[in-house]
């Protein structure tokens, strides 16, 4: 019962702070969400910064299930199609709230700290994993760099999405990288 009290807990956390941001956000609006009392939240998390890091944590986790699903896949082609794919198909999301990393990335690194920290291994897992598929395409020296475009590319695209809150942008450009991809 309890661990599903934190369950709620992290999933309200997560759908709140991707709406409104890490800083907007009380503890009294996630106990709300997760219909657990506000007093019962401090059990699981003293403080924001507790729940914070156990949502990068839960972030972490999905990526990490993500990743091990495009690695199923048999063409590192393939496998960064799809995580171009995954980003094109939270389109409308994306247009509504941003991207869950590179916007909670954005807000956390304002004010720096052990949470911001933790946070850039979100973005750093993508990096390596992407680069990793950029190797086994051969492109040993270029690996680096075409993992940061790739990424670059989508969290650009991303945050003009949400900027003009216009899910087509992600599209047309989820296209193009695509594309790219399949030429190299």
């Amino acid at each position: 019962m309890g661990s599903d009290k934190r369950t709620r807990l992290i999933e309200a956390a997560n759908k709140l702070i991707h709406q409104q941001g890490f800083n907007l956000t009380t503890l009294a609006d996630i106990a709300r969400e997760s219909e657990v009392p506000l007093g019962n939240v401090y059990y699981y998390f003293k403080t924001k910064e507790e729940i914070g890091s156990a949502l990068i944590e839960h972030r972490a986790n999905f990526y990490r299930g993500m990743i091990e699903s495009w690695n199923r896949l048999p063409d590192p082609k393939q496998r960064l199609a799809a995580l171009i794919e995954m980003v094109s198909g939270e389109r409308e999301t994306l247009a509504q709230s941003g991207c869950p990393i590179g916007s909670l990335c954005q807000e956390l690194h304002k004010d720096g700290g052990p949470l911001a920290d933790k946070s850039a291994s979100l973005m750093a897992a993508m990096l390596s994993w992407a680069e990793q598929q950029f190797r086994l395409l051969g492109k040993e020296k270029e690996s680096p760099d075409l993992a940061l475009h790739v990424v670059s590319v989508l969290q650009g695209a991303s945050l003009l999405t949400h900027t003009f809150r216009q899910p087509d942008l992600i599209a047309r450009e989820t296209v193009r990288l695509k594309k790219w991809i399949d030429s190299l």
